[in-house]
């Protein structure tokens, strides 16, 4: 019996461990189950938060996108306007005058240019410019050149028919009664000044060049009443040497065209013989002078008129209504006699009245 209860004992005991043992292995699992539980849990909340950032994420690397998407299109916005306002300026440092803000300083190039298509325009619109005193031969080109300072070439036309008629050769003007000379020339006024510089040059032209006009500036200057101006309309329209006429006309509008600051003629003729080839310089003086007795006038040029007005810096000083600017056109322009009572066959206009008549 004591046996039997020892094994019984041993049994229970033997039971009572393997139910312990198996409660401890169920509570291991238990816990390393719910242990992986937990971990997994956390695990899937940090892939949420992560997943959640990431888009956060995207759209603060989408927003820095957008701004500097922005930033280049305001960059290439403000770039476009510099480049806008630069070509303004270039194309425009030429319209100070037309009431805007001050424009870019215009480089020599572009003036050069400027004035080159001022030039090409001027011969669109005077084809047919011309010198605009009339004359047979040297000899008559220069005494009416000499004739015309301090009044017009309308005048000096009208005056010279009667004086041709009484002296048509040096050697006839060299003899002739000062008091006789004076009478006929006295339209042109300053007549006394005149009929002294037309006794010595005539006289000059008998003595030392044989009663010829010479073809050389260095010989014409030489002669009484002959100055550089006189001497380039007689060598650019007598015998075909190319020169620039730097009259009042001429003067004024190179300087209204920024071709030069100067007023001294010379240095006036110096700068734009810099400009254009030598060729091109009689035609030049043709149209520039035509320009300004006809739309360019010095005290109210016909800004609204004028063909040159885009190329012209000083657009704006006249008249800039069209109807009104039309009505300060002058000769032909406005549809009246031009001053040569013989115009060459291609002028467009009317032919000037003789001394004493008035225009039909």
């Amino acid at each position: 019996m004591a046996k039997g209860s020892a094994e019984a004992g041993a049994a229970e005991t033997a039971a009572a461990k393997k139910t312990a043992a198996g409660g401890r292995t169920a509570a291991a699992r238990k816990a390393t189950a719910e242990g992986r539980t937990a971990v997994a849990k956390k695990a899937a909340a940090a892939k949420k938060t992560t997943a959640a950032k990431a888009p956060a994420a995207k759209k603060t690397t989408g927003a820095k996108k957008t701004t500097g998407a922005k930033k280049t299109t305001g960059a290439k916005k403000a770039t476009g306007a510099k480049k806008t306002a630069g070509n303004a300026a270039a194309e425009g440092s030429v319209g100070a005058g037309r009431g805007g803000a001050a424009r870019k300083p215009e480089s020599h190039l572009a003036m050069v240019r400027r004035a080159r298509r001022i030039y090409r325009e001027l011969g669109e619109v005077f084809p047919y410019a011309h010198p605009e005193l009339d004359f047979r031969n040297p000899f008559e080109l220069l005494v009416a050149t000499v004739l015309s300072a301090q009044t017009t070439d309308l005048r000096v036309n009208q005056t010279t028919p009667r004086l041709f008629a009484a002296y048509p050769t040096p050697e006839d003007m060299a003899a002739a009664a000062p008091e006789e000379l004076e009478e006929l020339i006295r339209p042109t006024g300053f007549f006394r000044a005149k009929t002294k510089s037309l006794l010595g040059l005539s006289a000059a032209l008998r003595d030392r060049f044989d009663g010829e006009v010479p073809g050389r500036l260095e010989d014409l200057v030489t002669l009484p009443g002959v100055g550089r101006k006189t001497a380039n309309v007689v060598l650019g329209n007598a015998f075909g040497v190319p020169g620039i006429t730097v009259d009042t006309h001429f003067g004024r509008l190179v300087r209204r065209w920024k071709w030069t600051e100067q007023d001294d003629p010379e240095k006036v003729e110096a700068d734009v013989a810099a400009i254009f080839p030598k060729s091109e310089w009689t035609d030049l003086s043709h149209r520039v002078i035509f320009h300004g007795r006809r739309i360019c006038h010095a005290r109210k040029p016909a800004c609204g008129c004028c063909p040159i007005a885009p190329l012209c810096p000083s657009y704006g000083e006249g008249e800039t209504d069209p109807e009104k600017a039309a009505k300060l056109l002058k000769y032909e322009k406005g549809g009246f006699p031009g001053q040569r009572l013989s115009p060459p066959p291609d002028y467009p206009g009317k032919p000037a009245p003789p001394l004493g008549e008035t225009a039909q």
